[in-house]
């Protein structure tokens, strides 16, 4: 019986081995949770009849250190969630907590296991999420954008004098406006249907140019596009009290004006959308003219040229044109009990009765936790505890193994006996 138990002992330690040695192999693997062997008594009816390994449990909840890498498509968790991938050859919904994301050549957002990673597709336009599901990447071209407002907002100084000749528009398309007809100008680019660029540009001048009298905190703004005088002029006017905009009315007008330029035609067939140019923030000091904000909205067509992601989770594409959209927002689960989840990897889950069914959610929403971006999660092992084990291994292996000797001693000194 003294052999048989130690035998399982010797046996149920080198199961054990087994294990610590697999942490200490994994110990560099992203995402990777310890096990530990737990031991159990074997029993004959009511003799004890030595040990063995009875389960073995991955620490899964305990979160590993977080390690920069500067990839904008590698992520961490930072909580309790867990990535959702599908795996496209069983169809299989597995958790995971390693990041290590792409996109794959056929549009979709990818693990480095080539499983597709779940998350809520973003509408561009309205930014609203759709339901859970594979994220699609726009890897094609995305369309123009016909511009329709202007953003100016600068301080026309109240020190200028008006211009010595009155505004005249270009004679032709190719020529500039005199320089004596105006104080300043600030010129903004904008988009047609077919994402052609045009030169929208502002003429701003004292009023009064030409006569001789400057109007004090009054200046007249004359707009020329690809060379033509478009729109009728605005007349801009100034509290002298305060320097701020008192028309285009701030209130009343939302400090805008709006130049006709609906279903003008192009040279290469584009055509334009009415432009409002928001004034709102523009004063009227002495001093220098000064410029803070000169936008059009628009843009022309682009082609996808990268991915990142957003601490939100947000999928963002990158385009050609400069232009970046969110296109989808990753999704993360959370178990009534993750210690409970089956494993099909050592870095990856499925659902089983124990942990329940995952609670779903954005990043930051829930109890899921948020996300780390250009991090990963490095293991949890911990490799002296590990070597403690190692040691205590060997002891115990030693222990066994001189129950053995002595028994067989024992045997042996009864033999000659007889």
């Amino acid at each position: 019986m003294s052999f048989d138990i130690a035998l399982s002992g010797i046996q149920a330690i080198n199961d054990s081995l087994d294990v610590t040695s697999h942490n200490i192999a994994n110990a560099g693997t992203y995402g990777y949770k310890a096990s530990r062997a737990n031991f159990s008594t074997l029993v004959a009816g009511t003799q004890v009849t030595g040990v063995k390994v009875g389960s073995t449990t991955q620490n899964i909840g305990l979160q590993g250190g977080i390690l920069s890498t500067g990839r904008s498509l590698d992520a961490s968790i930072n909580g309790r969630g867990f990535f959702i991938t599908r795996n496209t050859s069983t169809n299989e919904t597995e958790y995971t907590r390693v990041g290590i994301f792409d996109a794959s050549k056929e549009g979709f957002l990818v693990d480095a296991s080539g499983r597709k990673v779940q998350g809520y597709p973003v509408n561009a336009a309205t930014g609203t999420l759709g339901a859970q599901g594979d994220v699609a990447i726009p890897t094609g071209a995305i369309p123009a954008v016909a511009s329709e407002k202007v953003t100016y907002i600068g301080n026309l100084s109240a020190d200028w004098e008006a211009p010595s000749a009155v505004w005249a528009p270009p004679a032709t398309p190719a020529d500039a406006p005199d320089t004596s007809t105006f104080n300043m100008s600030k010129a903004s680019v904008i988009y047609d249907t077919l994402g052609g660029k045009h030169t929208l540009t502002q003429y701003f001048a004292r009023t009064g140019g030409g006569s001789g009298a400057s109007t004090p905190n009054s200046v007249d703004v004359h707009y020329v596009l690809d060379g033509v005088e478009v729109g009728t002029p605005t007349v801009m006017t100034f509290d002298p009290a305060t320097g701020q905009m008192l028309t285009p009315d701030p209130a009343a007008d939302a400090g805008s004006i709006t130049i006709p330029l609906a279903g003008t035609a192009t040279s290469n067939g584009g055509v334009l959308n009415d432009v409002v140019i928001n004034y709102t923030g523009t004063t009227g000091f002495s001093g220098e003219a000064t410029t803070s904000t000169n936008n059009a909205d628009g843009y022309a067509s682009g082609t996808y040229s990268g991915l990142t992601l957003g601490e939100d989770g947000s999928v963002i594409a990158s385009y050609t044109n400069g232009q970046k959209q969110t296109v989808g927002r990753l999704a993360l689960a959370t178990f009534p009990d993750e210690g409970a989840l089956t494993a099909v990897s050592d870095t990856s889950w499925v659902t089983s009765i124990a942990s329940g069914e995952p609670l779903v959610n954005a990043p930051g929403v829930g109890m899921g936790g948020t996300i780390n971006v250009s991090t990963l999660e490095q293991s949890n092992v911990d490799i002296t505890s590990e070597l403690v084990g190692l040691m205590t291994s060997q002891r115990n292996y030693q222990a066994n193994s001189k129950v053995i000797q002595t028994e067989s001693t024992m045997l042996q000194s009864l033999m000659q006996a007889i």
